[in-house]
């Protein structure tokens, strides 16, 4: 029986690294560790509090290679680009450190905002310190703040993220319409489906 249950409590604490639970932050959260500097894939520090503009902010969570974050690749692209247009700042965060000496390591990341043309700020979550105080567990997970720096949104791009030729609600787009316009944000969580985030120790 001892044999058994070793190699059994190994996989299950190896899981536990890679899976952590947390709670989510709260609608209506003040930005967590706004003044954390933050390495971009620039190489230059960067903290969520000077990526804010104007009219607030999107944090997503992300990573290089996860299926979801590969089918949504487009969708980033587009409400990235389509939160900078309305004077909203744009930081995404890779906070798999359990993959941070392969498929997430800096030099790596760097190659893949490149290639993803990325032009808004990818930085390195160390030690899955925002991703904790976010209450992050997916990629992507997408978080946006007001001009306040308020949460008024936690969740997914929109309703299908497994197939863009499907969506028949652009969550995260129409939660920036109203938020800029000044309305209440109707829908204000969703489900983030996506590779639970790679945490380490």
């Amino acid at each position: 029986m001892k044999k058994l249950f070793t190699p059994v409590a190994i996989a299950i604490a190896f899981l536990s690294l890679s899976f952590t639970s947390v709670d989510p932050l709260a609608i209506g959260s003040t930005i967590p560790k706004a003044d954390k500097k933050l390495v971009d894939v620039s190489g230059k520090e960067i903290s969520l509090k000077e990526a804010m503009n104007i009219n607030g902010l999107l944090v997503m969570f992300s990573c290089n290679t996860c299926p979801y974050v590969v089918k949504n690749q487009n969708r980033t692209h587009a409400i990235c680009n389509y939160a900078q247009k309305n004077s909203i700042g744009v930081v995404v965060l890779n906070s798999n450190e359990g993959n941070r000496d392969s498929e997430d390591s800096f030099d790596a990341m760097k190659k893949y905002a490149s290639a993803q043309q990325y032009n808004w700020k990818y930085a390195v979550d160390d030690n899955n310190e925002l991703a904790n105080a976010f209450g992050a567990s997916r990629t992507p997970e997408c978080f946006l703040f007001d001009k306040n720096m308020k949460l008024v949104y936690h969740g997914a791009i929109d309703n299908n993220p497994a197939d863009e030729h499907n969506v028949s609600r652009k969550h995260l787009q129409i939660a920036m319409d109203e938020m800029v316009s000044g309305k209440d944000v109707s829908v204000k969580e969703t489900k983030s489906v996506g590779c639970g985030i790679k945490r380490k120790g």
